[in-house]
């Protein structure tokens, strides 16, 4: 059971450290640890789908994260 409440609980780590360093890598690292989307993606098309969803919903983002680097 811990083991299963620590894989949700790295990829809410990771949107926290995205959070407060800016840093634009750990919402893709975010991503890639999700369970259900590294089931079904590679990190290729997880890299991808990000960017997807920051372009068409950046309105809801901050800035920093709709700077490409």
């Amino acid at each position: 059971m811990v083991a299963l409440i620590r894989t949700n609980i790295n990829v809410q780590e990771l949107v926290v450290d995205a959070l407060l360093k800016e840093n634009r890598k750990s919402v893709y690292r975010a991503a890639m640890l999700d369970p259900h989307t590294a089931a079904k993606l590679d990190l290729s098309q997880i890299k991808n789908m990000v960017d997807e969803l920051i372009k068409a919903h950046g309105y809801w983002f901050p800035k920093w994260v709709k700077k490409v680097s």
